[in-house]
């Protein structure tokens, strides 16, 4: 039997100034827009409405912070990519969200999403090798994986492990499904490991 869990917003930061001083392990989320990551944090906490989700990429304009289980700070961040917004704001988005991950001193783990229905992107690609050179340890999670087959899941595994196959801060590349809750206790475990 899956338990929800403990979960609060904090804060919705669109400055670096506004980052919360919280002493708890940190799991960031990632990824291009529209790729599922409200709809991910909401399926980990078993609550539906934890994170806004929405028809409209790029809704997620500033790094909202939660606390889960008064353990661990997961943050989602804006999507990368298709936010029909002013370029000065999407610049300053990406800025904020890069800053993000050069200064905050309890990120534990970086989770990028990747849309499991189609090929990497280049963005998905650049932010592999940025937490690579970076030395941030990072998990993928192909997301969406309920809308292909078993036999395309383990396909495009292999693809993203083969591209991430010299990486040594990537953990895992894990099928994840919002709707059926395929690799919850995965991500929770691995979560669990990395932030002990």
């Amino acid at each position: 039997m899956m338990k929800n869990l403990d979960a609060e917003f904090i804060i919705g930061a669109t400055k670096v100034s506004q980052f919360p001083q919280l002493n708890k392990p940190e799991v960031a989320f990632t990824g291009r827009s529209n790729v599922g990551k409200s709809s991910l944090l909401n399926s980990i906490v078993l609550r539906k409405n934890l994170a806004k989700t929405s028809a409209t990429p790029g809704k997620t304009q500033q790094i909202n912070f939660y606390d889960i289980e008064n353990k661990w700070i997961f943050t989602d961040l804006p999507g990368f990519g298709y936010a029909e917004v002013p370029k000065t704001l999407k610049e300053s988005w990406i800025k904020l969200v890069f800053e993000y991950f050069q200064i905050r001193e309890n990120l534990r783990l970086v989770c990028l999403l990747v849309d499991s229905r189609h090929d990497p992107t280049k963005i998905d690609i650049s932010l592999m090798e940025w937490f690579e050179n970076n030395n941030k340890k990072f998990l993928v999670i192909l997301t969406k994986c309920d809308k292909i087959s078993q036999k395309l899941i383990e396909e495009r595994k292999k693809q993203v492990e083969h591209l991430l196959q010299f990486c040594k801060n990537n953990i895992e590349v894990l099928p994840y499904s919002s709707k059926t809750n395929m690799g919850r206790n995965e991500l929770l475990a691995i979560i669990k490991k990395i932030t002990v």
